[in-house]
């Protein structure tokens, strides 16, 4: 199979997130071991699940971002660390929720824990890890970091279902799409990088300056994810490439990709989408109709669009390591995709 996207870049320095790493490992370190303190649990099926997912491998780009959001203000205490590791409890809970909804097979190269453990498991330890998050936050003394962490769970759960309302919907509009993406992924992205600034009592600016920042990272993150299922590597993607086609997910290729077709081809794709027939001949045609009409092309348009957006929303912020290091992941998120 052809792959669309040239994910090596080998003439300019590839972007990284380096300098967040370096600035966040000490707190980084701290969020790990609560990480595994809170994943414990006397019943055993908990922390065997819950540490499968945990120790697979991901970046931990969220906790990261409310450590270094925090940072930047001048915070001292431990709330950031307590918060961090709330929020990637959230994404934890919601990665073994969303497995058992998209029914996957695999996630970050290793099996899925449902495909282990069976559905039930897995949804069960994701609410004890949920409940987990928010005795964090209690302990916090936030109310307004409660709040708005509290408020990004139940957006990301409506975000969940209306993605499963619009399932298969070939219908779906651009517009639909991103309200969808909004919730699921934009939301917690948009509360770890706020919570840091309110933590650290920062002005008001400056708090919806991050917020701004996460959500449309998170936008951008999520667009870069929908079109390397089309032509990354699972090393880019985290999980199969061809997943979002094989389980007839309706994202920003697929719609672009449908409304520029030709009759014959909308044929194809309420086949493949509607009427689950996605085979490898068929994913390799996806492609080659995503790339004749420029679908993979404008989704990857569109995330640098909300990139640049994330990036002017730090630009009246006063220059710190913190902040070059957040502008650092938006490069980086784009970049994956060259």
């Amino acid at each position: 199979m052809g792959v669309v996207l040239n994910i090596e870049n080998g003439k300019r320095e590839p972007a990284s997130i380096k300098d967040l790493i370096d600035l966040t490992a000490a707190d980084m370190g701290r969020v790990n071991k609560l990480i595994l303190s809170k994943a414990g649990s006397d019943v055993e099926m908990i922390p065997e699940v819950a540490n499968h997912l945990i120790s697979s491998g991901g970046k931990r780009l969220r906790p990261m971002l409310t450590l270094a959001a925090a940072q930047m203000f001048g915070y001292s205490g431990d709330g950031h660390v307590k918060l961090a590791t709330s929020v990637e409890f959230m994404h934890t809970a919601t990665l073994l929720h969303d497995d058992v909804v998209d029914e996957s097979g695999m996630r970050r190269g290793k099996k899925t824990a449902r495909m282990i453990w069976g559905n039930q498991a897995s949804v069960l330890v994701g609410d004890f890890l949920l409940g987990q998050a928010f005795r964090m936050m209690v302990d916090v003394g936030s109310l307004e970091a409660l709040d708005i962490l509290s408020s990004a769970a139940s957006i990301i759960a409506e975000g969940e279902v209306m993605q499963l309302a619009a399932a298969k919907n070939l219908e779906t509009t651009e517009d639909e799409h991103f309200a969808v993406i909004k919730a699921k992924t934009a939301a917690l992205f948009s509360a770890a990088a706020e919570v840091g600034p309110v933590i650290a009592q920062a002005t008001r600016n400056d708090r919806a300056a991050l917020r701004s920042y996460g959500m449309n990272l998170g936008l951008a993150f999520q667009l870069i994810d929908d079109a390397l299922d089309y032509g990354g590597s699972s090393k880019d993607l985290g999980k199969n490439v061809g997943d979002d086609f094989r389980e007839g997910k309706v994202t920003l290729p697929v719609i672009l990709a449908y409304r520029r077709g030709t009759k014959a081809e909308r044929t194809f794709w309420k086949r493949a989408i509607e009427d689950n027939v996605t085979d490898d001949a068929g994913l390799e045609k996806a492609i080659g109709l995503m790339t004749r009409h420029g679908a993979i092309a404008d989704t990857i348009g569109r995330a640098r669009h909300f990139g640049e957006i994330a990036r002017d929303a730090l630009a009246p912020l006063e220059a710190t390591p913190q902040k070059s290091a957040l502008i650092d992941v938006i490069d980086f998120c784009i970049a994956r995709v060259n």
